[in-house]
């Protein structure tokens, strides 16, 4: 069994691959087909809803598939749109209601808005990246948050987006030994210790990023150890030789590593 690292390593060092991939799978390529051909046709929030198929598959573009179910939500993120800042989307914790409502903007734009790039092949591009990492976590639950990791640090600002997304903080917790059961001091406590042991600034650089989520991959390995692969990144972390296969590169960087990309 490829354990974690190198895993990510696979799908990450070929992004362009890797997701064209994803694209030709026939259920993707169904949908995303579907998607096209009729989401121009949607003028309203109402003709928006009553389209589950379109609507599913916006949902899941944006990460937010589990809660398709919840339309009378859903219909007043919309409905308020992203204008007013006391607006729901502008409210909520979780950023990716804010970027659905802003994607599908029929506030301000009303029946041109899902003539919008945004909502097309924007839409479609956040889909099959959000299926690439469904299923890299379908085999390794640690690929698809470092995926996700990847995905979302670029554009983090401060430790309470951290705080306030439970897949990033788990990647954070892990990456820096930071104990789960940590989770339950208070909220301000929590984001000092993050932003006290990694620049969270530094995430913005690809390299320091990369990093980073070898730290990461490595540590969940340890925590969730892959068939045959364990021993030889305990070996690495600990000070011990090791005969499995990692490359030289990922071991020059893990032994350099400094705790919180510092």
């Amino acid at each position: 069994m490829v354990d974690t690292m190198t895993s990510y390593r696979l799908i990450a060092s070929n992004m362009t691959r890797s997701l064209a991939r994803v694209s030709q799978e026939p259920l993707v390529e169904r949908e995303t087909a579907y998607y096209l051909e009729n989401i121009e046709k949607v003028k309203s929030i109402d003709d928006f809803m009553a389209d589950d198929r379109l609507y599913r598959y916006a949902m899941k573009a944006y990460g937010l598939e589990d809660m398709a179910y919840a339309k009378a939500f859903i219909r007043k993120v919309l409905t308020e749109g992203v204008k007013d800042s006391d607006s729901m989307a502008n409210t909520l914790v979780d950023k990716r209601y804010k970027e659905f409502a802003t994607a599908f903007n029929f506030v301000e734009l009303g029946d041109k808005t899902t003539a919008s790039t945004e909502a097309k092949q924007g839409v479609v591009d956040k889909y099959t990246r959000q299926t690439l990492e469904e299923e890299a976590g379908e085999q390794n639950e640690g690929v698809r948050l470092a995926l996700y990791f990847q995905r979302k640090a670029p554009k983090l600002t401060n430790a309470y987006e951290i705080l306030g997304d439970k897949a990033l903080l788990q990647v954070v917790q892990t990456a820096l030994g930071i104990p789960a059961s940590v989770s339950q001091a208070n909220i301000d406590r929590q984001a000092a210790m993050i932003e006290d042991r990694l620049d969270i600034a530094s995430l913005s650089d690809p390299e320091e990023l990369s990093k980073f989520l070898t730290r990461f991959t490595a540590m969940y390995e340890i925590n969730n150890p892959s068939a045959g692969s364990a021993s030889s990144i305990a070996s690495l972390l600990l000070g011990g030789t090791s005969s499995v296969g990692i490359s030289t590169d990922i071991l020059t960087t893990l032994q350099s590593f400094k705790l919180g990309g510092r």
